[in-house]
Order: structure tokens, then sequence, then C-alpha cells
């Protein structure tokens, strides 16, 4: 199995250009990250920031940009330098029992993610063709036949996919602009640093806590990984130089999309004196009401895009954190449902019982997850940055590093002030549930402020460790004198299809007259499946009679020959066969197809694989 981070793409753009070309080579991960940058998740913060206070927190959105900018660079230095993306390096730095809830709360946070997008995206339906939230919702689950066409046709399609989204959201917020016509001497002021009361702060954290995401330093340390640039000092620090220059290009333009956001907010709705709106439903009816039809269409399509941009690269970054954390990889679409499934449940169960006005809060909560999970994504990323042997005798400069941690250490405190904040203000509305609160909200989030300290803490300890704790996967052992093995019961597994003579082949050349072999075949009739053992259909009957052939040819040649048939499931049958006959070398063939078929029929001899520990030859 291969240990590269999204290994199906990984190292499959090449940059052997010179000039623009090799800009444009370069060009491409970062635009896939700034998505979740403008996702539907920052839009309430944006336009609560824009509604109540003006163009006061534009500079809080250009600080987290500029946040976003540090942050996201030292995730391509390390898919660069490092050749690890940050779950693989999260796995290999820290013991099993920190890692198993460090990869629960990726999962979580990206399931969060993807939550925000599902709600932007039904909003946005619900808004341009009205469609009702329900069925918006339910729409959603669909988007996993994209994802699986776009991964198929490559990175640089998908890449240029995103792209095309962000291009729409641009081009629709540029609309916004022109038709809502700020003062923009106005604006310009909002870039000087203010004082901020309560409220204000309470708005600027939540604007950090939902631009600067988790999923996308994950996202980014992989996405690097798909350029194929020359291992070499001077390759690597021209691989550095470029994915800079995506980084800064692609998260100004996400910028831009924020700012038109808050922008648009304060000069729709603060300076016509509607200071409380939060919710993206209540926005587009007063910008219909305020600037005709028009501002209302441009804002839903803007909308829809980014739901649909953002929910592709979270499906990506869950995949990423999967294969990292855990190094299990499964197919994208699979993974894909997971993900999604993880989100629509929680939406589906807001919208049945809590109505349309319940979405909001629920907007809000995923932020508060997304918050509580930064820390534990971005102090590794410095930790490893940091790191001499990891990043190839190049870690990150002193200013660098005193710059990182102290964005690290605004970032973690002010989200905590906003978890407490949320905390405080659940158990005011909880009444008699309060309880459970401080029953079992409290303790997890104590729980989590203490593993965070020890993400903190533990590199320093494991500081003068040797190097293979830092290594994706186990060295290359030394390798024995060979010593021959001779198969005694080998299994055939024949399904008639035109390969069998292959099989017998192969298997006599494996165990020759000294061994025994056993034909193994399982009925998958509808029949079987229900009746197992006491079925006699007549594919039974038939498939009996063609393991009897077969034993009797190979008997008379002068082999030991048994025959086993079984039902029901395929790779379930076989395995078991296997095991209760003890056989120690399985001969199967190829399933001979491909894509589509694969995703509708499966991999026979993968499933088998994964339930033996006998080998298995594939012919």
């Amino acid at each position: 199995m291969k240990s590269e981070s999204l290994s199906e793409v990984h190292s499959s753009v090449g940059t052997d250009q010179k000039g623009w070309r090799k800009i444009l080579a370069y060009i491409g991960p970062a635009y896939l990250v700034s998505v979740g940058y403008m996702d539907p998740g920052n839009w309430a913060t944006d336009l609560a920031g824009g509604s109540q206070f003006g163009y006061q927190l534009i500079w809080v959105l250009l600080m987290s940009n500029l946040m976003a900018v540090l942050l996201q660079s030292l995730g391509a230095r390390l898919g660069i330098l490092g050749g690890m993306d940050l779950a693989q390096a999260s796995k290999n730095a820290y013991p099993k029992w920190a890692n198993i809830p460090l990869y629960l709360l990726a999962e979580i946070a990206i399931a969060a993610c993807d939550l925000a997008e599902i709600i932007g995206m039904a909003i946005g339906l619900n808004l341009l063709f009205g469609l009702p939230l329900f069925w918006g919702i339910a729409i959603t689950a669909i988007d996993t036949i994209l994802l699986l066409f776009l991964i198929n046709k490559g990175i640089r399609f998908m890449e240029a996919f995103i792209v095309s989204l962000v291009f729409i959201i641009g081009i629709s917020f540029l609309f916004e602009m022109f038709i809502v016509s700020p003062v923009y001497a106005d604006v310009m002021k909002g870039f000087v640093p203010s004082k901020l009361d309560n409220n204000a702060l309470y708005i600027a954290i939540g604007i950090i806590g939902a631009t600067v995401m988790p999923h996308n330093l994950y996202l980014h340390s992989s996405l690097v990984q798909t350029r194929k640039f020359e291992r070499t000092e001077a390759g690597m620090k021209s691989a550095i130089k470029f994915n800079f220059i995506d980084t800064v290009i692609a998260l100004n333009l996400a910028f831009f999309v924020n700012a038109a956001i808050l922008v648009l907010a304060a000069a729709a709705f603060y300076v016509n004196g509607y200071y409380e709106v939060a919710e993206i439903q209540d926005a587009s009816k007063l910008l219909e009401n305020l600037f005709g039809k028009a501002a209302p269409t441009f804002f839903a399509i803007a909308l829809i895009a980014a739901g649909q941009s953002s929910t592709i690269t979270g499906t990506l970054a869950g995949q990423i954190v999967m294969e990292g954390h855990l190094n299990l990889r499964i197919r994208p679409w699979v993974r894909r449902l997971i993900t999604r499934s993880l989100a629509i449940i929680p939406a589906i169960l807001t919208i049945t019982y809590a109505g349309e006005e319940g979405l909001g809060k629920l907007l809000i909560l995923s932020q508060v997850v997304l918050s509580l999970q930064l820390g534990f994504a971005v102090i590794p990323l410095i930790h490893f940055n940091s790191n001499k042997i990891l990043m190839k005798g190049h870690p990150i400069k002193l200013w660098v590093k005193v710059l990182a941690w102290a964005t690290a250490a605004i970032i973690v405190y002010l989200n905590i002030q906003l978890v407490i904040g949320e905390i405080i203000g659940w158990i005011a509305e909880a009444g008699e549930w309060a309880v459970v609160i401080y029953a079992v909200v409290i303790p997890v989030v104590a729980s989590c402020v203490a593993l965070l300290g020890y993400v903190f803490v533990h590199p320093f300890i494991q500081k003068n460790q040797a190097d293979p704790s830092q290594l994706p996967h186990g060295q290359a052992s030394a390798v024995e004198q060979f010593r021959p093995i001779a198969y005694t019961h080998i299994g055939i597994a024949t399904d008639f299809s035109g390969f069998d003579q292959a099989l017998i082949t192969n298997a006599i050349n494996q165990g020759g007259k000294s061994a025994e072999y056993t034909f193994i075949h399982i009925v998958e009739s509808a029949a079987a499946r229900y009746l197992g053992s006491h079925t006699m259909d007549y594919e039974t009957q038939l498939d009996q009679e063609s393991l009897r052939q077969y034993q009797a040819q190979l008997t008379e040649m002068g082999y030991r020959v048994n025959v086993e048939i079984g039902f029901g499931a395929v790779a379930t049958g076989i395995a078991h066969i296997v095991k209760e006959k003890q056989i120690d070398l399985l001969i199967m063939a190829a399933h001979g197809h491909r894509g589509l078929k694969d995703l509708i029929f499966g991999t026979t001899v993968s499933a088998v694989r994964h339930r033996i520990k006998t080998p298995i030859l594939v012919v």
C-alpha cells in the first residue's frame, strides 16, 4: 500500500516549465484551500459584523487573512520539505493514545465544516429556486457523484472546477458592490485598528474562528505534494516560493469575498438602520427590499458556489485525515458518504424538530466546534516546521517562529473565549437541562484543553528523540537468506469465467503433486443468499457438476483434489472455507472490471484479503 498523501494524485502534476508557465503549474492547491475561507460558515459572522458595526471590523478580517497566509504557508512547507501532510506528521510524532482523540477531533471538525456547507447550499437553493430547506439538504447528498467524477478526472481538472466556482463567487460580489455602491472612503477607514467593546469583540472572535479553519491546514500540506519537483535543495526552495505566491493570491481573493460580504452588510443594512442582521435568509430579503431582485439573485448564486466548492475540499481533507492518522484508505465515494451523513443527519433533525430558525443556531454551533479543534492543528504545525530534521535542515527562522506562536496564542485564546461564551449562553438557556452541560459538555471541553496542553508540551520533551518517529512508514529491514516455501494445501477460487485454466496452471506450478488442492466456488443466486446450504436450484446443480469435472480430471492426472461450495456473499464464503480447511495459499483471478463496475460490484480480491492471513496469488 502506498504511503503518499492522496496517493492517487501524488506528484501527478509536472512543473518542468519556465517563466509564467512554471507559475501556472504551481497554481491550484491554494485555490482549493481558499474556498474554506469563504464558505457559508463565514457569511453569518461577516453579515453580523457589517450590520452591527459598519466597516469597523474590516481590519479584523485583514488580520485574520494575514494569519491564514502565515499558517497555510507553514502547511505548504511541511508538505514540500517534510514530504508528509499534517495528519501523517501528527500520527508519527504523538503516541497512539493521543493520536486517536486527535483524529476524532479532526473528523468532528470536518463534519462541522460540512454541516455549515450543507446549510449554506440548502439556503442558496431556497433563495434562488424556492426549494424547501428540507429538500435542499437532502439534495446535497447527490454531490457524492460529482466528487467521484472530479477525482477520476485528475487533480488539475478538480482545481479548474474549484477555480471556476471561486470566479463565480468573486463576480457575483463584484456585481453586488455595483448594486449597493458603498462609500469607499468610509470603507478605507475600517482598515484602521480600533478598540472593540464586548459585543464587537465577540463578533471579531467569531470572524477569526470562522476564517482560519483547521481542515485547510491538513488539506494544503497534502495538495502541494501533487506537484512533481526535484527533491534537491534548489528544487524545494523553488517549490516553496511558487506555492507561497499561489497562497498569497488565492487567500487575498478569499479576503476580497469576506470583505465584500461585510461591506455589503454595512452599506445595505448598517447605513439603513438594520443592525441585527445575522441570518442569511434575512439578509437576502432585505437586499431585495432595498435594491430589487438582482441583488439577492447574485447573493444566492455566490452562496451555492461557496457551499459546493467547500464541500468538495472538505471531503478531500477528510480523506487526508483518515489516511494520515489511521493509515486507512477507503474509496472516495464511501468517504464522501461518511462525511456527508455525519453532517446531513443533524441538519435534517434540526429542521424537522426546530424549524428553519434552528438552522442559524446550528450554523453557529458548527463554528464553535471548528474553533475548539483549531489549536490541535496549528500547534503541531508550528512544532513540525521548527524541527530541523523533519524540515531537511531548513526550519522556519526565529522571526517567523515568533509570529507563528503569537498567531497560535491569539487564535487559541480567542477561540477558547468563544467556546466559553457559548457554553455560558447554553447554560442560561438550558433550564433543567443545564445539568447535562455540567455533566457532559464541560468535562469534554476540559479534557480537550488538557490534550491541547499535552500537544504543545510533548514535542519539547521528545525533542532529542531519534528521527524514525518522523517517518511516514517503516524503513526497509535487512533481507535474510531466502528459504524455499513449500505449499501443502492450495485453494483455487473458481468462477467458471474463462480464467479457470490459468488458475489451475498456476496452482499446479506452485504445489506440484506433493500438495493437496481444493476447488472453491460460491453460489451467488438469490436462492443461495436466502437458503444457504439448503439451496438446490439449477445454478447450484450446474456449479457442483462443474467442480466435480475439475476434480475428476485432475485426480486422473495423479493430483489430490477436493471441492468446496459456499453460498451467498463471495468474499465471506471464500474466507470461511480458507480458514476452515487450513489452506496455506489461495489462487484467485483478477475481477476483470474497473471504474463504475468496481463501484457497483466491488472487488472480491480486495475484500477477501482483508478477511484472511493466507497469501493470495492473483492471476
